[in-house]
């Protein structure tokens, strides 16, 4: 546990050194100013036309974010020698990926904090201040988004021996799970016999973090008759008592079995030296 707290304030320290991390700073300013812009014309209470814009542009820019910024802070610990050093300790690889994983967390928390933050103060200068209940709610989507995709950042930063590598698979995984998949999972059900869709639709959607939030907040926000009768009969399960710990509870196994192939990939290539 104390490996874990040194490597995570750690990591504190050179994630604000790092430039990207300021790039992605002033960006997501820049977009939570706009979201001020966007309210004072429609608002941002329940599921309307510009809240769903808004959850797409989150879609958009969190996940590459974060997949960027964590694979690029652990393949730079093998490019730069950080990692060989370390090793030379008594330093588990579940304290040091836990580490890193909470710190850059800790990073990424604080980026979507400032942003939203900035943007709640102007808004409420300029008597266009966020309703509590949807501000709360973008707050979480925004932060389960990064929890969630930092997991898959650490299998990457595992996997991948350098940060070119790590740039060209994060970009792969975002196009697929971000910008491909509707296209993809239409393309994929139409070859499935018709007793089959569902099943396998229920399965992608839990095998896709940023599908399975996107409807989360969708259903949250009173938007889950867009989706239709069939599927909003099955995500139906959402606005029942014990849907968020459903949801909460699907959200740690992600996080949990993520560090766990993360921990198990770099513990081999540590063990092949």
């Amino acid at each position: 546990m104390r490996q874990t707290r040194t490597i995570a304030l750690r990591e504190l320290k050179l994630g604000f050194r790092n430039p990207w991390a300021y790039s992605f700073m002033a960006l997501f300013a820049v977009f939570s100013l706009a979201l001020v812009l966007i309210q004072s014309q429609e608002g941002l209470s329940g599921y309307t036309s510009t809240t769903g814009t808004m959850i797409n542009l989150m879609l958009y820019l969190l996940p590459l974010m974060t997949l960027l910024l964590g694979s690029f802070s652990l393949t730079a610990e093998k490019e730069e020698g950080g990692w060989q050093l370390l090793s030379s300790y008594a330093l588990s690889t579940s304290a040091f990926l836990s580490g890193k994983y909470l710190g850059l967390a800790g990073v990424l928390i604080l980026i979507v904090a400032f942003g939203f933050g900035l943007s709640g103060a102007i808004g409420a200068v300029f008597g266009h201040a966020f309703p509590p209940a949807s501000f709360g709610l973008f707050l979480v989507f925004a932060v389960l988004l990064i929890l969630l995709f930092l997991g898959i950042a650490a299998i990457l930063g595992a996997i991948c021996r350098n940060r070119w590598q790590a740039l060209t698979y994060g970009v792969a995984i975002w196009f697929f799970l971000v910008l491909g998949w509707p296209t993809l999972l239409i393309a994929l059900l139409g070859f499935l016999p018709y007793l089959w869709i569902k099943p396998a639709l229920i399965g992608l959607i839990f095998a896709n973090p940023a599908e399975l939030n996107r409807l989360f907040l969708i259903v949250k926000m009173g938007g889950g008759s867009i989706l239709g009768p069939e599927y909003y009969h099955w995500v139906g399960w959402i606005e029942r008592p014990t849907g968020s710990l459903v949801f909460a509870a699907v959200c740690v196994l992600w996080i949990a079995a993520s560090l766990g192939l993360a921990i198990w990939v770099w513990e081999r290539g540590r063990a092949r030296g």
